[in-house]
């Protein structure tokens, strides 16, 4: 694990954040809800430890968003200019999937995987030798050792906290 630290925030400045470290995995998402609240083709999503999260400037405003799977997505974001910042699928609290875009540097990032391919734009090309998945993927096959060790660490202080440990 590094120390290092990567700042970002939202486009108007209003709200800026520190991420210590690197993102446990890195998603491209093609699904259809992810094109939509970015405005993009796809959203790059960093899975890292909320923990690892620090706010330097404002706050970020919370819209629950409604999900196919029945969990809540609660999505945080600029409330001055709506850029989106990080999300919290099924409202965890433990683990953010960070807006890579909203960094400061986020060429710094490449995705691990790119998910819901099945509803890629067709003309979104891939580049060679990116794992891809239809759907979603199997984390013990694909996730790293240490980025397992490390969602396994933060569920654990979750769920010893009483948080949502899922």
């Amino acid at each position: 694990m590094t120390d290092e630290t990567f700042e970002g925030g939202c486009f108007c400045g209003a709200v800026r954040f520190a991420m210590r470290g690197r993102p446990m995995f890195i998603h491209a998402c093609h699904c259809k809800d992810c094109r939509r609240q970015s405005g993009g083709p796809f959203v790059i999503n960093g899975l890292i430890e909320a923990d690892r999260i620090s706010l330097s400037e404002g706050a970020p405003a919370c819209r629950t968003l409604a999900t196919d799977s029945g969990y809540p997505h609660d999505l945080f974001f600029c409330a001055d200019c709506g850029s989106p910042l990080w999300s919290d699928y099924g409202r965890r609290g433990w683990m953010l999937f960070v807006r890579l875009a909203a960094l400061d540097a986020p060429e710094r990032f490449t995705p691990d995987v790119h998910i819901y391919t099945v509803s890629k734009l067709p003309w979104v090309p891939l580049p060679s030798g990116a794992r891809t998945f239809p759907h979603y993927y199997d984390m013990n096959a694909e996730w790293p050792a240490e980025s397992t060790e490390r969602r396994r660490s933060a569920r654990a202080r979750a769920a010893k906290a009483g948080g949502n440990p899922a």
